[in-house]
């Protein structure tokens, strides 16, 4: 049996982890809120695949690959499959997705929310045992069932209180304390997970096919990098709902502007509009003077 490491260097990897589910959970959270207050069905479906993006992507699967830097096997070099590590980002986006579907249509109901955080629990779980497979190392890989399920359960767990917080908090210090939680959940989960694997060595060692974890790691901090970018864009140009409410109030105080029922009189300073109106000359139908015959000549 080989000698298992999680914490290859120290404190810095679970930390950093700990950093990303907590970010990924307060965008998630801040995005989930305000599909519940958008105006159409389109917005809605944007603000919820930003959502499952920031929950999914960021705070569970790059939280897991992030302490996964840390984890080192004693007598084999560790590589990784990309099709099954690109497959584990997709598992989770794609069930954290559902899960906001299922709870964010209708009327909230505690019903809607067990079955969403057990379909989405389910799905993380998946994530992070495919993720394990995508593991290429000279060694078999055993897991403790006991230890497993109690992962499994605690990723249902985490996962319904996630979706309970995303349908039901608002205020801006519940959603920090709120993302505070749900990092303590994803990294138990993933921990928890990480407790059962035990490694039994290969006699023979050769070539292990797949990419190096630091071949891996800057396209998954680029990724992290603008996925973060682009969610913290959309929320600070988004309007919120009290700016709607500003908007629709400044609308409703604005006097409407004057009408008039016919065009405008010029003025007339000089008086010769009143004058025209007393002379006869100029008007229509009226004759040319002609000169008196009683006139001198």
């Amino acid at each position: 049996m080989a000698t298992v490491s999680h914490f290859e260097y120290g404190w810095i990897t679970p930390a950093l982890s700990y950093a990303l589910s907590v970010l990924g959970s307060f965008l998630g959270l801040v995005c989930a809120g305000r599909s519940r207050t958008a105006g159409s069905g389109g917005q809605r479906v944007w603000w919820g695949i930003l959502a499952a993006w920031a929950i999914g992507g960021t705070a569970i699967w790059s939280m897991h690959f992030m302490a996964m830097l840390g984890f080192a096997v004693g007598g084999t070099r560790i590589r990784y499959d990309v099709p099954l590590t690109v497959a584990s980002a997709v598992i989770a986006v794609v069930a954290v997705g559902i899960g906001l579907a299922i709870v964010g249509t209708g009327r909230i109901s505690v019903a809607r929310i067990v079955v969403g955080g057990v379909f989405t629990g389910a799905g993380v779980a998946a994530m992070h045992y495919t993720g394990m497979a995508a593991l290429r190392l000279h060694g078999n890989l055993d897991y403790d069932p006991v230890r497993v399920a109690l992962s499994v359960a605690i990723a249902v767990v985490a996962a319904t209180v996630a979706l309970w917080l995303a349908v039901t908090v608002r205020r801006l210090l519940a959603l920090v304390g709120s993302a505070l939680v749900m990092g303590v959940a994803v990294n138990g989960m993933h921990f928890t997970g990480m407790s059962a694997l035990t490694v039994h060595l290969h006699d023979r060692q050769g070539q292990l096919p797949g990419a190096g974890f630091s071949t891996l790691l800057v396209p998954i901090v680029l990724a992290v990098i603008f996925v973060v970018v682009g969610l913290v864009y959309a929320l600070l140009a988004a309007p919120t709902e009290e700016d709607r409410a500003g908007t629709a109030y400044l609308d409703a105080r604005r006097e409407p502007a004057p009408t008039t029922a016919g065009p405008a009189t010029p003025p007339d300073p000089a008086g010769l509009r009143a004058h025209s109106a007393r002379s006869t000359l100029g008007q229509p139908g009226t004759p040319f003077p002609r000169r008196r015959d009683d006139a001198p000549r």
